[in-house]
C-alpha cells in the first residue's frame, strides 16, 4: 500500500497572523522574539485566485526585470523529452515518491485519503483563534469532563487546516498507549505529532520531555512550545541552561535526558528526574548512525523505563522497520508510521553556465540527456562561449580549434573519452554564483539556501553577490531598522563584514558566525528580508527555515581524507529544505556543476537510494561508572577510601544483558547470519572457479582436447612467450629507472628559472590510467613553504627510503618530492616516479606588474596559506603520489595550465636523454616482438580450439570480480552491524578498576569515580582526574577557565586564510599547570593503551589565553583585534568552557574553594555577545 502525504497548499504550520498579540488584551502569551526584528508575514498566495505584485528594478540591480533567455529556455524543454521504454528502475528520489516497504506492525498513509484531503483542506469558516488558546481551551474542558475524551479527532482540533494521514496514524497510534516511530521526509510536519502529544499530556496534568541533539534546536522548540502552552508550562534544559525544569513540557539536548536516566537506570522507580513524565521524544532519531553521538540515542531508549512512551521522529531511512522492531523488543508495543511523500513536492535541477535544465527526464527515471557529457561536448564544440569569456577561460580560441568534437562529416567523433577529457568539459560548464543566482532570480524562485561546504566559500560568496541588489526599497528599510535595533542591544555581536551583503538581501550562516548573529539571519530570512543565505550544511540539521529553493554548490566536500561524495541522506537532508508548506506550490532543488562532478553523479546519488540506520554503540567511563556502580556512596571519615555503597550495582552479567540490547546486536541477529552464510557460499565459489583458471587447470585442459603435436606446439611458443614478457618487464623497469634519473637533473634546472608544465601519471583505485597536466613549482626542500616542509619531515605518511636498482646493486636511488598545481587546481606531491614528461614551455617567472612579487614566490605563498589536507592517490616504493584541494586564489593559476594535447612531443625535455631513448628504444624492440611471438601462436594448427579454452578462462575471471565485488560489500555490512560494545566495556572497566575509581568485583565506586560519573565529557574519567587535582585549588578563576579550555579546545583551530594571526598567550601560572597536568595525561593514555582502550585525552593551550583574557575582563572588541580566529570558533569555544565550569559546583567530591571559583569564571564569561539566547 502506498504511503501518501497530503498536498495542500493551505497547510501552514508558520501561521500568518493579522492580529498583534501585543495589542490585544486576550493574548497572554506573547511571542518570544529576538527583540529586533518586527513581525513581517511571509508571502503566501492561493492556488485558486490571481497574485499580484508590484515588481520594479532597483537601479543597482545586476538583473533585468524580465529574461529573454528564459523563454527560450522554456520553449526548448518543452520538447527536451522523448518517449522512453517503461522499466524497473525505481523513480527518482525514493525518498520524496514511494513508500519504503510494507511493515506488518505499521501504520502507513492510504492513497484514497488525497481527495478528501485535499478537499478538507481549504481554510476553516471557523471564527479567528489563536493555537494556544485553542489549547487552553481544550485543557480546560478535558478538566471538566476527563481524560477520556482526548481523541485524534480533539487534538487535530487545535489546527486551522486539516493534519495529514500519517500526522493523525501517529496520533493515534500514540493515544493506544504505544510507543511511535514515524520516518517522514524532511519539513513533512512531524514536529506536528509530537505537539499534539504534548497537548495530551499537558491536558493529564502529566509532563513530557522533548530532546532534540543541537542546543539551537532544543532553543527554538523552547520558543515554539512556549507560543503553544505559555511561558510557565515550558522548561528548558540545556548544557549551560535552566528555565523552569520542573515545567510540564520540557524541552533537552539528548545527552542530559541520557545522564538523567543513568539514575534511574535498573532502580524500581523512575527516579526524581523522570518523576510524572509519561512520553519521551526523541527528536532526529536518525542521529543515532552519528558516529559520535549516536550511542546516546540508543542508550536512551535502553534504559528509558518501559511505562514511558517513546516518540521517535526520523528523516526517511532505509530500515525503519529495524528501528521500531528494535524498540519494541527492548521497550514495549511500538507502532511504525512512515510516509514517503513530501506535502510540498521537489523539483531537480541542474545548473550550468549557461542554462537551468531540469535534471530528470520525463519519466523520472534516467537522467536529462541535455545533461549528458556527449551532449555538452557536442554543446560546446558548436558555441562559442569560451571566446565570449576569454577572460576567465584559458586558451579559448586554441581550445575551440584543438578538440575535435566532430568528424568530417559533422559528426560526433566516438572516441572514448578519457577523464581529462571529461574534466575540461566540466570545468567549461561550471557557472559563477551570478549566473546560478540570476536563473533562479528570473524563473522566480527566491529565496533559497546555498549550501557550500566551507566557512570561507560562504563568505567569498556573499562579498562575490553582495553589489547585486535582491530587496525593493521598502525591504531594505525593514533590514536597516532590524541593523539599527540589533546593534543597540548587541554591539559587539555585529558582523561588519557582513553588513553590506545583508543590505542587498544575502548573508551567510555557519560555525564561524556568532550565535546571536545566527539567529538574526534566521529570523530575517523566516520574514522574507533575506533572499540567499549561503550555509554550511549544519543548518539542515533540523533548524526550521524552509526555503523554496535549495541549492548544493557541490555533491562532494572535503574530509579528513580528502574529498568525499555525498551520502544520498545527506544530499536528501539538504533537499528537504525546499519548499515551504504552505507558501509555495513546489520546492525547487539545485545541483551546481563543479570542477569535480557533472549531472552524472548527481542522479547516481539521487537514484542510490537511502541508506540504513547503522548502530554507533560504543561504551563510555560515564556508561560503565553508572551501570556497574549503581548509585553514589556515603563517607564516613575524610579519608577518600573510605566508603560505603549505599545501594550495590549491576553484576558484569547484568551489565552485559543492558549493553547487549543495542541497535546494532538487533540487526546483527537478523541480518548478520544471513549475510555469514551468503559470504562463506560466494568465498567457496570463487576459490573453485579460481582453481579452474590456474595456469595447471589450463595446461590439462589443453592436453585433453589438443592432439600432442599440436599442443606441444603451442605450449613451445607460451613457454617462448612467457620468457619474452618477462625480458619486457625488465626493459620497462629500466626505462622507468632511467627516466627518473634524467628527470632530477633536469628538474633541477628550472629551481630557480620559469615554472615548465608536467604531465603527471598514476593509476586510480579501479586500475584506470589517469593523466594530469600540472606546473611546476619545485622541489619541497627548495619551495618556500615552511608548513609543507615541515608536514613532509615529520610525518611518517610521507617517509622515502633509498632503492638499489634491480639491474645495477651498486647504484642506489633517493628519490625526493616536488610539487605542482594541476590545471583542476588541486595541488600535487609527487617523486619522480609519477611523472611521465617535461616539457620546455611553462610560467616564466617574472613579475605581471612593475613591483609585483614573481610567480614562484606568489604560489609558494598561497600553497603555504593552505589548510594541508594531503589524499593519497596512489603509492610506490618510490614514494606517494599525493593531491590536495587548491583555493579560489589558486584557480586562476591552474586556469592557464593547457591541456595535454595542446602541448607538443617536440617539447618534450626527456627526448634530449640519450641514455633515456635508448632505453625507450629497448622497450619499443622488445614489446614488438612479444607482439609478433602472440601473432605466431594466434596461426598456430591447435589456436582455435586454445582460444576456447582462454576464453572461457577470462569469462570466469570477469565473473569472479563480480564475486569479489559482492562479497566486499557483504562485508562492509558485515563490518558495521558487528556488534563490539561488550568487549569495549570490559576494557574499559579495566581501566577504571585500575586507576580506582571502582572496584569492579566488589562494586565499590570510590570518589575518583564518583565525580566521573556525573561529569559530562568525552572522556569522563579523565576530566575527573584533573578537576580532583589539587593543583587547580590554587588557581583564580581567569586561570581556571584557561585549563579547563585547554580541556576542551578540539576541533578549534586557527583560519589559515586569516591574515592576522594574534592569539593571546595564557599566563605563565596556566603554563605550568598544563604541564604539570601533561605528564598525568601521558600516564593515563599509557594505560589506556595497555587495555586497548583509545579515548582522547584532549589538552591544549593554544588558545587558553584568549580564554583567560575573557574571564579577565576585556571586551569582545579588544579580544577580537587582529585576532586569528573566527569569533564563531572563539564563542564555541568559550560556551565549552563555560559548560565544563558549571558542571563543577553540581560535581560530589570536588573542593568547595574550586566550586566557587569555577562558579564565578562561569558568571563572567556568560555575557554578550557569546550569550546564547534561552527563549
Amino acid at each position: 500500500m502506498d504511503t501518501l502525504c497530503v498536498l495542500s497548499t493551505s497547510h501552514a504550520f508558520t501561521r500568518l497572523l493579522s492580529l498583534s498579540r501585543a495589542s490585544h488584551p486576550l493574548l497572554r502569551h506573547p511571542t518570544k522574539t529576538l527583540g529586533f526584528c518586527s513581525p513581517k508575514p511571509p508571502p503566501a498566495h492561493s492556488p485558486t485566485s490571481p497574485r499580484f505584485r508590484v515588481t520594479f528594478q532597483c537601479p543597482s540591480s545586476a538583473f533585468p526585470a524580465k529574461s529573454q533567455l528564459y523563454d527560450a529556455d522554456e520553449e526548448e524543454e518543452e520538447d527536451e523529452y522523448e518517449e522512453e521504454e517503461e522499466d524497473d528502475e525505481d523513480v527518482a528520489a525514493d525518498e520524496y515518491d514511494d513508500v519504503t516497504g510494507d511493515m506488518s506492525d505499521g501504520l502507513e498513509q492510504s492513497d484514497d485519503e488525497i481527495e478528501s484531503s485535499v478537499a478538507d483542506a481549504e481554510p476553516s469558516t471557523r471564527p479567528e483563534e489563536f493555537k494556544w488558546q485553542r489549547v487552553e481551551k481544550l485543557c480546560g474542558e478535558v478538566k471538566v469532563f476527563g481524560e477520556e475524551m482526548i481523541d485524534d479527532h480533539e487534538l487535530a482540533s487545535i489546527y486551522d487546516f486539516r493534519i495529514d494521514k500519517f500526522q493523525r496514524l501517529a496520533i493515534q497510534a500514540f493515544l493506544r498507549g504505544s510507543s511511535v516511530v514515524v520516518s517522514a521526509p524532511t519539513s513533512s510536519g512531524k514536529t506536528l505529532i509530537a505537539e499534539a502529544a504534548a497537548v495530551a499530556t499537558v491536558a493529564r496534568r502529566r509532563r513530557l520531555f522533548y530532546t532534540t541533539p543541537l542546543k539551537a534546536l532544543s532553543n527554538q522548540k523552547f520558543r515554539e512550545f512556549r507560543e503553544t502552552f505559555g511561558d510557565d508550562n515550558v522548561g528548558l534544559l540545556t548544557g549551560d541552561s535552566a528555565v523552569n525544569k520542573d515545567a510540564q513540557v520540557l524541552v533537552m539536548t539528548t545527552e542530559i535526558l541520557r545522564n538523567m536516566l543513568y539514575q534511574s537506570v535498573g532502580m524500581a522507580s523512575s527516579g526524581d528526574g523522570l518523576f510524572h513524565v509519561d512520553v519521551i521524544v526523541l527528536d532526529e532519531v536518525h542521529y543515532l548512525s552519528d558516529m559520535y553521538r549516536g550511542t546516546v540515542w540508543e542508550e536512551i531508549v535502553i534504559y528509558c523505563p518501559k511505562k514511558v512512551q517513546l516518540i521517535c521522529l526520523s528523516a526517511t531511512v532505509a530500515n525503519p522497520d529495524e528501528l521500531a522492531g528494535w524498540i519494541g523488543q527492548i521497550h514495549g508495543k511500538t507502532e511504525l508510521v512512515t510516509s514517503s511523500k513530501r506535502p510540498v513536492p521537489l523539483t531537480w535541477h541542474f545548473s550550468t553556465k549557461t542554462s537551468l535544465l531540469h535534471l530528470l527526464d520525463k519519466t523520472g527515471k534516467h537522467m536529462n540527456r541535455r545533461l549528458s557529457v556527449d551532449y555538452l561536448q557536442l554543446n560546446a564544440s558548436g558555441t562559442k562561449s569560451y571566446k565570449d569569456d576569454g577572460s576567465r577561460r584559458r586558451g579559448s580560441r586554441r581550445r575551440g580549434s584543438e578538440m575535435s568534437y566532430d568528424d568530417s562529416n559533422g559528426n560526433m567523433s566516438r572516441r572514448p573519452l578519457s577523464k581529462n577529457d571529461i574534466n575540461l568539459i566540466h570545468r567549461s560548464q561550471v557557472p559563477q554564483i551570478t549566473d546560478t543566482l540570476w536563473q533562479l532570480k528570473t524563473r522566480d524562485m527566491l529565496p533559497a539556501i546555498w549550501f557550500i561546504f566551507s566557512r570561507k566559500g560562504c563568505d567569498a560568496a556573499v562579498q562575490y553577490v553582495q553589489d547585486i541588489t535582491l530587496l525593493d526599497d521598502c525591504e531594505k528599510s525593514e533590514v536597516e531598522l532590524a541593523l539599527k535595533r540589533f546593534r543597540i542591544k548587541y554591539p559587539d555581536a555585529i558582523r561588519e563584514t557582513a553588513v553590506k551583503g545583508l543590505l542587498h538581501g544575502v548573508a551567510a550562516h555557519h560555525a564561524g558566525c556568532l550565535p546571536l548573529w545566527k539567529s538574526f539571519i534566521e529570523e530575517l530570512f523566516q520574514r522574507g528580508l533575506v533572499k540567499v543565505v549561503f550555509a554550511t550544511e549544519t543548518l539542515a540539521a533540523g533548524i526550521n527555515m524552509p526555503a523554496r529553493t535549495a541549492i548544493i554548490a557541490s555533491l562532494s566536500k572535503r574530509g579528513d581524507t580528502g574529498r568525499v561524495q555525498l551520502s544520498p541522506n545527506e544530499l536528501f537532508q539538504m533537499a528537504g529544505r525546499a519548499g515551504r508548506r504552505g507558501i509555495d506550490e513546489k520546492g525547487h532543488v539545485v545541483l551546481v556543476q563543479s570542477p569535480y562532478e557533472g549531472a552524472e553523479a548527481g542522479c547516481k546519488i539521487v537514484f542510490a537510494g537511502l541508506e540504513p540506520l547503522v548502530s554507533q554503540f560504543t561504551a563510555s567511563y560515564g556508561m560503565v561508572l553508572n551501570l556497574l556502580a549503581g548509585a553514589k556512596v556515603t563517607h564516613r571519615s575524610n579519608e577518600p577510601d573510605d566508603t560505603e555503597a549505599s545501594l550495590s550495582g549491576r553484576t558484569l552479567e547484568e551489565a552485559r544483558k543492558l549493553v547487549e540490547q543495542s541497535f546494532g546486536n538487533y540487526v546483527g541477529s537478523n541480518v548478520m547470519i544471513a549475510a555469514k552464510e551468503e559470504l562463506t557460499r560466494i568465498q567457496k565459489e570463487i576459490e573453485t572457479l579460481s582453481s579452474e583458471i590456474s595456469d595447471e587447470a589450463i595446461d590439462r585442459r589443453s592436453r585433453k582436447i589438443l592432439s600432442g603435436p599440436a599442443y606441444k606446439e603451442i605450449a613451445d611458443l607460451q613457454e617462448e612467450l612467457r620468457a619474452e614478457k618477462r625480458l619486457r618487464t625488465e626493459l620497462r623497469r629500466r626505462m622507468e629507472s632511467q627516466k627518473m634519473s634524467s628527470l632530477r637533473p633536469l628538474l633541477e634546472e628550472f629551481e630557480n628559472g620559469q615554472l615548465p608544465f608536467l604531465c603527471l601519471q598514476y593509476k586510480d583505485s579501479e586500475g584506470v590510467q589517469q593523466s594530469i597536466p600540472a606546473v611546476y613549482l619545485g622541489k619541497v626542500d627548495a619551495v618556500n613553504s615552511s608548513k609543507l616542509k615541515h608536514l613532509v619531515s615529520v610525518d611518517d605518511s610521507f617517509a622515502l627510503n633509498a632503492v638499489a636498482s634491480e639491474f645495477e646493486p651498486n647504484v642506489v636511488f633517493e628519490p625526493s618530492y616536488y610539487v605542482a598545481l594541476g590545471s583542476d587546481n588541486s595541488w600535487y606531491l609527487f617523486t619522480e616516479k609519477w611523472i611521465k614528461t617535461v616539457y620546455k614551455t611553462g610560467f616564466p617567472n617574472v613579475a605581471l606588474a612593475l613591483g609585483d612579487a614573481l610567480p614562484r614566490e606568489i604560489m609558494s605563498t598561497l600553497l603555504d596559506k593552505t589548510e594541508l589536507k594531503w589524499e593519497k592517490l596512489a603509492e610506490s616504493e618510490l614514494g606517494g603520489f599525493w593531491n590536495m584541494e587548491g583555493s579560489l586564489e589558486t584557480w586562476s593559476w591552474s586556469l592557464n595550465v593547457p591541456v595535454l594535447n595542446s602541448l607538443s612531443e617536440h617539447d618534450e625535455l626527456l627526448h634530449k636523454s640519450e641514455a633515456y631513448n635508448e632505453a625507450v628504444e629497448r622497450y619499443k624492440d622488445q614489446r614488438n616482438k612479444v607482439s609478433r611471438l602472440k601473432k605466431k601462436i594466434s596461426r598456430t594448427q591447435g589456436f582455435r580450439e586454445y582460444k576456447k579454452i582462454v576464453d572461457m578462462a577470462k569469462f570466469t575471471e570477469e565473473k569472479i570480480k563480480r564475486l569479489k565485488s559482492r562479497a566486499r560489500r557483504l562485508t562492509n555490512r558485515i563490518e558495521q552491524i558487528e556488534p563490539s560494545g561488550w568487549k569495549e566495556f570490559l576494557q574499559i572497566s579495566n581501566v577504571i578498576h585500575e586507576t580506582r575509581a571502582l572496584d569492579i568485583n566488589t562494586h565499590v565506586i570510590f570518589p575518583l569515580g564518583v565525580t566521573a560519573a556525573a561529569i559530562r565529557g568525552e572522556n569522563e574519567l579523565w576530566l575527573a582526574m584533573v578537576l580532583r587535582n589539587k593543583i587547580l585549588i590554587g588557581l583564580k578563576p581567569p586561570e581556571l577557565a584557561a585549563v579547563c579550555a585547554s580541556l576542551v579546545s578540539e576541533g578549534i583551530k586557527v583560519r589559515p586564510w586569516k591574515n592576522n594571526s594574534y592569539i593571546f598567550e595564557p599566563s605563565s601560572k596556566v603554563v605550568d599547570v598544563v604541564s604539570f597536568l601533561d605528564d598525568q595525561r601521558s600516564s593515563f593514555l599509557e594505560l589506556q593503551e595497555k587495555h586497548g582502550v583509545n579515548k582522547p585525552c584532549y589538552l591544549d593551550t593554544q588558545f587558553s589565553g584568549m580564554v583567560e583574557a575573557w574571564v579577565s575582563g576585556l571586551t569582545w572588541r579588544e579580544i577580537m583585534m587582529d585576532c586569528a580566529m573566527d569569533e564563531g570558533d572563539l564563542a564555541r569555544l568559550l560556551r565549552r568552557t563555560i559548560d565544563l565550569l558549571a558542571q563543577i559546583p553540581k560535581l560530589p567530591d570536588i573542593d568547595p574553594l574550586l566550586q566557587s571559583n569555577a562558579k564565578t569564571a562561569s558568571n563572567i564569561m556568560d555575557r554578550p555577545p557569546i550569550s546564547e539566547l534561552a527563549g
